[in-house]
């Protein structure tokens, strides 16, 4: 995955070699909104930021001067609202990918608040932003030992229902445990007794779902970065950075416009995933909600203490 390079000016005041992204992803490695949003709006007005590559270890820069849109990830985006204005002043569109779930008598995702409050931050997020600015997904889908389809499709339930009249979409995907060691780790450390899907289960929840989306709201349904096809239920593959959606945000802006239209997808993402390019600025054990299913964590112990050091530095150019 490449973009244009240019030189920038760091905070030493030296001249570097920086990435200048059309599009910013923030982040799909942390929660950017809920624990980074003074950090990143600091960087914005600055001008750019430091990321390291969680696969080398090596840093590089990453400039603003040529974004035109930011897709936002987050669990709890409640600090995000006083900077969406920001955006807007500079000409920068942006949509939400939230993640809404609920896990909370389970304690799956223990420092999250309330799903009332999330589902009140939603519905403020999209009085500000308008339709189609803020993407409901539940994500992922868990089975455990307390926890099965019926209950699932519960929770769904009470969230969809909250949620008419905001939500035009809702995106899942199904609980793969088993393809990461430091999720199978961190829940067996947890005592928690998880089950997979296999196929016959997810084509039952998938055909239950539809059915339940048909009788009570007609969302628009997808998938994320799975392979198994459900089109069958009127389920879609999603594309969570998403060129139709960001033009359709971006009407008048012709750059991105023009951008979106010769842009291709993002080969740096897994086989299954139809994302387009943008440049991802997230840190790997950096998130304090410690869900306890996350594959971005390894131990609690990093986090808290990664956090720690932004919390001391939050003048810095990077997050860690």
């Amino acid at each position: 995955m490449k973009h244009r390079l240019i030189q920038t000016i760091s905070d030493e005041g030296d001249i570097v070699e920086a990435q200048a992204p059309v599009i910013i992803s923030a982040s799909r490695a942390t929660d950017i909104p809920a624990f980074y949003a003074d950090w990143f709006f600091r960087r914005l007005d600055i001008g750019y930021l430091r990321w390291r590559n969680p696969f080398n270890g090596k840093y590089s820069f990453v400039s603003f001067r040529n974004t035109r849109f930011v897709v936002f990830w987050t669990k709890n985006p409640a600090p995000l609202l006083p900077y969406v204005s920001k955006l807007k002043g500079r000409g920068i569109g942006c949509y939400i990918q939230y993640t809404l779930n609920d896990y909370e008598d389970e304690g799956l995702e223990q420092s999250l608040p309330s799903v009332k409050r999330r589902i009140e931050t939603y519905k403020r997020l999209v009085e500000e932003l308008g339709e189609g600015s803020v993407v409901w997904r539940f994500d992922p889908m868990i089975l455990t030992d307390t926890i099965g389809i019926n209950e699932l499709l519960q929770k769904i339930a009470n969230i969809g229902d909250a949620l008419q009249g905001y939500a035009e979409k809702m995106v899942f995907s199904y609980a793969d445990i088993a393809l990461y060691k430091k999720v199978v780790r961190n829940l067996d450390a947890y005592n928690i007794k998880y089950r997979e899907w296999d196929m016959p289960l997810m084509m039952e929840f998938a055909e239950r779902l539809s059915r339940l989306n048909a009788l009570r709201w007609r969302y628009s349904l997808a998938t994320c970065s799975e392979k198994i096809a459900l089109e069958e239920y009127g389920i879609e593959h999603n594309r969570c950075i998403d060129p139709l959606l960001i033009s359709r945000l971006s009407p008048n802006d012709v750059e991105l416009q023009n951008y979106l239209f010769n842009t291709k997808r993002d080969l740096g993402q897994r086989k299954s995933c139809g994302c387009i390019i943008s440049k991802d600025i997230g840190q790997y054990n950096t998130c304090p909600h410690l869900c306890k299913y996350c594959y971005a964590n390894d131990s609690e112990n990093i986090v808290k203490a990664n956090y720690q050091r932004h919390i001391n530095n939050p003048l810095i150019d990077k997050i860690v």
